[in-house]
């Protein structure tokens, strides 16, 4: 467990020197490249998934290996052909309909399966990627549309329209909006709403301008309920969800949840422009980086090292959108974040088959596996996305995050 105090203290004191400059000099893109490929020995051609992970987790491989695609030319042929098979091989293996989720004390999830790997006919699974859980449909849908972005092909972004008509029918709570975390309403929490505000943004910008009209109203109002649900802390970080009296629950501050907001504020910016949705993401990124960071500037969520299946994706998340967000609000502090995180990874938290694990600080713990392999590859890509500008002098300056 982090001592969340103490690094607050430090960051605030003494700031955080990036990185040093022979981290500034690293070939990230290469270093993703190896990343990506051992990241492939779990795919499984048969079953369209990643083995040694679990179904949302797929979804968020397809995302990563997408948005290196997006910007490195020479793996964009694999992961074309990756997307070709998992699009008609995963609904025969959709793990997430034999799955049971359990909200931890701390408010981290169990996931456990019990229909892997047996094929399911079209009759069980009529919708291929939908599941008893909103928050998994909105990771598939998302890399769905991301396939859409590297390929052009419409079937993913089809895909993706399927999955978000499903998830508004989650939008059936006591809370005056937002959407359930699951179709048993058990709970309305933080993750599931980010994403369906997400989905409804992106889809936006990618529809046909006659469609743009729904998708953005869904996304605007989405964004007011959630805004004013409570889930945003008076520290501009956001607890994991709402109690049966839709209030905040004060639950755990984890980084995925930091994330997913970053990248649908900056869609819905796209698709509206109000330059207040790039100022409160700035807001929830720099007070996340503050939380969760170490003295060195690492990040952490408080499960490590012990995550289980669920916890090990979170930074990943964190990363993939911090991207999304330094792409469109530039900060020198963001980009210094990114490189620290990429350069501890891949000299402390690395082992000698170029496996990634889930304490990003180092040294390598327990195990690797493709959840913390795709997890630690987003934070790779968004070195890899900024490579030109992080030996730019960059990496000898103080922080500017908490200023």
């Amino acid at each position: 467990m982090l001592c969340h105090s103490f690094h607050a203290f430090f960051l605030v004191s003494f700031g955080v020197t990036s990185i040093s400059a022979a981290t500034g000099s690293l070939d990230h893109a290469s270093n993703a490249e190896t990343a990506f490929k051992v990241l492939q020995d779990w795919y499984n051609t048969n079953t369209g998934i990643w083995n040694t992970t679990g179904w949302w987790n797929s979804a968020n491989c397809l995302t990563v290996i997408g948005d290196l695609a997006a910007l490195d030319s020479s793996v964009k042929n694999q992961v074309s052909a990756v997307y070709a098979n998992s699009i008609v091989a995963a609904p025969n293996y959709n793990l997430g309909l034999g799955v049971s989720k359990t909200v931890t004390e701390d408010y981290n999830i169990q996931t456990v399966y019990t229909n892997f790997p047996t094929a399911l006919d079209s009759q069980q699974n009529p919708k291929g990627f939908l599941n008893g859980y909103y928050d998994d449909e909105g990771w598939w849908a998302l890399a769905w549309i991301q396939a859409y972005d590297v390929t052009g092909t419409t079937e993913y972004l089809n895909t993706a329209i399927d999955i978000f008509t499903d998830m508004k029918n989650g939008s059936t709570t006591p809370c005056r909006g937002g959407i359930w975390w699951d179709k048993k309403k058990t709970y309305v929490n933080a993750i599931a709403n980010e994403l369906y505000l997400s989905v409804a943004a992106h889809l936006a910008n990618r529809v046909a301008s006659y469609s743009k009209a729904s998708y953005l109203a869904i996304a605007e109002a989405q964004w007011s309920w959630f805004r004013a649900s409570g889930m945003i802390n008076s520290k501009s970080l956001i607890n994991d969800g709402l109690t049966r009296a839709c209030k905040n629950n004060k639950g755990t501050v984890w980084s995925y949840n930091q994330g997913v907001i970053l990248g649908a504020l900056v869609e819905l910016n796209k698709a509206s422009p109000n330059t207040t949705l790039l100022t409160t993401a700035t807001s929830i990124a720099k007070a996340a980086i503050k939380s969760l960071s170490d003295s060195n500037g690492v990040l952490h969520d408080p499960c490590e090292p012990n995550c289980g299946a669920d916890g090990s994706q979170f930074k990943g998340v964190f990363m993939r959108n911090l991207q999304i967000l330094q792409a469109a609000a530039p900060d020198n502090g963001f980009l210094s974040f990114i490189a620290t995180n990429a350069a501890s990874i891949w000299s402390k938290d690395r082992n000698g088959r170029n496996q990634l694990s889930v304490d990003w600080a180092g040294p390598f713990v327990g195990s690797a596996n493709a959840s913390t392999q795709s997890s630690a590859l987003d934070a790779l890509v968004a070195a890899v996305a900024f490579q030109g500008q992080l030996g730019n002098g960059i990496t000898s300056r103080r922080s500017r995050l908490l200023r």
